[in-house]
């Protein structure tokens, strides 16, 4: 009972911050009773049983003093009521008690529907309270509408950015609602605030959600206010490109290269346009004019003294190297480049590290501690490539063979993501200690060098940045590079994997790190997951006695003067039909293939262009279909090699000078297989013409390759696990003896 009509409210207050609201709520009955016109009284009481719940009991105190209002009063009181509800909701937000203040919210959008700014505090709250299903279209709200009127709207632009964060980092939760988006569009009186929100936000979606298209949308936006962004540009090129929108990749491309400035940005320009171009397959004269270009500009950043270069910058300059093998066989012409321009990068980084305090010390080695007392050496793998990938399928056999009684094995998943992918799985269960990790370097190099890791092994040489700037960074006392592509050519790179024939014998001449050459083959692998084929000859319309080649590339790999052997090959065997299979633009392969094929006299009716299977195992029984595989060059297949020999086709690969040149012949001679191995062009169509012809001696092929399951080192998962070992364990006897 009120005693003091003055002091209750003080007594309600303790009431309400002690969270006892029934208590609270009778004391303001009491006070209404005494005085039924203090409409506030009616305002505070209706929150006290809202938040007890009663939802129904508050709306009813809140109309009670309504009914009765004119329109001037009924006008007045419904801001009262707004502003005390919009304190209570404010304070609980600070709290971070989101459910009371969006509950609150609600109330306070059907007391005024039309203010946008409570709506947007309701949506960041649903977002905070994982509240999705009510954000599945954004525009039944009536927020977009009110964003694309811009009369009469008094908008909080910060509350409005904030959303657009909030809406940009739970993208992995909720479809991202472009409209929000667009609509807000011309709230942005700096560019640079948009830019800032997006460009984060569409890398995440593109790289590691692996949704480029829906990246694409979100910079195509951005571009409404920066049409000539050449760094939003530069990513919307990667993600047409990612999407397979080859000509939008490419003429993004053009547009990079032709407001690119700088010789770090040319070169990354570059980059972008081959790789489109080389994706799309068949625009081989702007590829070879393209890759010109490029090594004119490598050429004139290496004799520039040395340009003061942000991180972003730095770390573009070694992937555009990628391509140049794909066009030409000339390694030591390539590596003279290349090592110069990883030598520079390697300085960028270790000084930019350096500047952030970086400096990795290992710990005192004990030369006869260790001798008499040898410990687990730990081995770390570093790659953003152990999942649904080339790298993940062969890599496998290493980590299951291991013995880890001697190695204490980790794993560093660069730009982990959470997706359904088997072999990610796989990895995670069997890649000992696992630390999965985002696509920052310094962190990765962090994380090793706390682990104290003794030998890092690269798998992603050049194709990733993020994984170059850790090998630069130098997080281990050995470093090596094996399988994911040739050597970086980074001199804090020790070692590169090789064996007796996948590099020439003068190949040191013009390799930074030191080739270690196993002792047979270096890569092995138990076998292959194969499913049922859906490649029929009846439904190619291809007969049945016909003899069928087949090539398995993509674009990439795709070289007029290779195509012409293939050419050739297919005109001088009778009732032979080519099968070609690859990632590609389908019209310009189309135009590719056809033009070539016309060159040299062969009909277009015996190419054949098969679509894409999305299973792995699958397209491993589609092999089958294939009397013979015709390999590409000057880079040559390795995973589409590996499946071909191990599903006992015969293959003709031609031998080159470079790493990727003398893949198929390194998997071949490790098969025991020496029929179809060319050294010259002339020697790759003979191989072609007589295996299609010789029908014995291609029978006399698959029989030696299906003996080879069982004899083989290629197909010796244990014992290449062992060497690899063995390596491991010289390199640190050198290390520790040069200590």
């Amino acid at each position: 009972m009120i005693t003091d009509i003055y002091n209750w409210q003080d007594q309600a207050e303790q009431y309400f911050i002690q969270e006892k609201y029934s208590q609270a709520a009778e004391l303001y009955e009491q006070a209404i009773a005494i005085e039924p016109n203090a409409i506030s009284y009616y305002w505070y009481l209706g929150l006290l049983l809202l938040l007890q719940g009663q939802e129904a009991e508050a709306q009813m105190t809140w109309m009670l003093p309504m009914t009765e209002a004119d329109e001037e009063k009924l006008k007045i009181w419904t801001n009262e009521l707004f502003q005390v509800l919009q304190i209570e909701a404010k304070r609980r937000e600070t709290l971070a008690e989101y459910s009371l203040a969006w509950l609150i919210r609600q109330h306070l959008r059907e007391i005024n529907p039309s203010n946008i700014n409570n709506l947007l505090q309701i949506i960041i709250l649903s977002i905070k309270l994982q509240k999705f299903e009510q954000l599945d279209n954004l525009n039944g709200w009536g927020l977009i509408e009110s964003l694309n009127a811009k009369e009469n709207i008094e908008i909080n632009t910060e509350l409005l950015f904030q959303l657009i964060k909030e809406v940009l980092n739970t993208i992995h939760l909720h479809p991202i609602n472009l409209n929000l988006i667009e609509a807000s569009l011309p709230y942005f009186s700096d560019p640079h605030q948009c830019f800032s929100m997006v460009l984060p936000a569409a890398i995440k979606i593109g790289h590691t959600l692996r949704q480029p298209l829906l990246a694409a949308s979100l910079l195509e936006l951005h571009l409404r206010l920066e049409p000539n962004n050449v760094e939003i540009l530069r990513h919307l090129a990667i993600f047409y490109q990612d999407a397979r929108h080859y000509s939008q990749g490419i003429e993004t491309a053009r547009l990079c290269y032709s407001l690119s400035e700088g010789l770090a940005d040319k070169i990354f320009a570059l980059h972008l346009l081959l790789r489109g171009l080389m994706s799309a397959g068949g625009y081989w004269q702007e590829i070879c004019t393209t890759c010109q270009e490029l090594e004119t500009v490598y050429k004139e950043f290496i004799k520039a003294q040395r340009i003061p270069l942000e991180e972003g910058r730095i770390l573009r300059l070694l992937t555009p190297s990628f391509a140049i093998p794909h066009i030409k066989d000339s390694p030591a012409n390539f590596r003279a480049i290349h090592n110069n321009v990883a030598e520079i990068f390697t300085n960028y980084i270790q000084s930019f590290a350096q500047s952030e305090g970086r400096n990795y010390v290992y710990r005192i080695i004990n030369h006869q501690s260790f001798a008499y007392h040898p410990r687990k050496l730990k081995i770390g793998y570093v790659s953003y490539a152990l999942r649904n990938h080339s790298v993940g399928w062969l890599a496998r056999w290493l980590f299951q063979h291991h013995d880890r009684d001697k190695f204490d094995i980790h794993t560093y998943f660069v730009n982990y993501t959470l997706v359904n992918d088997y072999l990610q799985e796989w990895y995670l269960n069997q890649g000992g200690k696992a630390h999965q990790l985002g696509m920052n370097g310094i962190e990765i190099a962090d994380q090793i060098y706390q682990d104290e890791i003794d030998i890092l092994v690269d798998l992603d040489s050049i194709t990733l940045d993020i994984t170059s700037q850790v090998m630069a960074l130098k997080p281990a006392p050995i470093q090596v590079t094996w399988l994911g592509w040739d050597a970086s050519g980074i001199p804090a790179i020790d070692y590169f994997i090789a064996d007796p024939y996948v590099l020439p014998d003068d190949a040191q001449n013009y390799y930074t790190e030191k080739i270690w050459r196993l002792p047979q083959t270096y890569i092995a692998v138990d076998g292959f997951e194969v499913g049922v084929p859906t490649l029929r000859r009846d439904d190619l319309d291809i007969p049945m006695d016909a003899i069928v080649y087949l090539s398995a590339q993509r674009g990439y790999k795709r070289h007029p003067e290779t195509t012409k052997w293939q050419m050739q090959i297919i005109k001088q065997v009778p009732n032979s039909y080519f099968l070609i299979k690859g990632l590609a633009e389908e019209e310009t392969i189309k135009r590719f293939f056809y033009q070539i094929a016309e060159e040299e006299g062969v009909d277009c009716s015996r190419l054949r262009f098969l679509p894409i299977v999305h299973s792995e195992s699958v397209h491993r029984a589609n092999l089958a279909i294939a009397d013979i595989v015709l390999d590409t060059f000057p880079y040559n297949g390795a995973t589409t090699t590996l499946e071909t020999l191990w599903m006992g086709i015969p293959l003709v690969t031609r031998v080159g000078e470079q790493f990727a040149a003398r893949n198929s012949y390194t998997m071949m001679m490790n098969a025991g297989v020496t029929e179809g191995i060319a050294w010259t062009d002339e020697e790759y169509v003979e191989w072609g013409v007589r295996l299609g012809k010789d029908e014995a001696l291609r029978q006399q092929v698959v029989l030696k390759l299906k003996a080879s399951r069982q004899t083989a080192p290629l197909w010796n998962g244990k014992q290449f696990t062992r060497e690899m070992e063995k390596a491991y364990q010289q390199m640190w006897q050198r290390y520790i003896e040069k200590k």
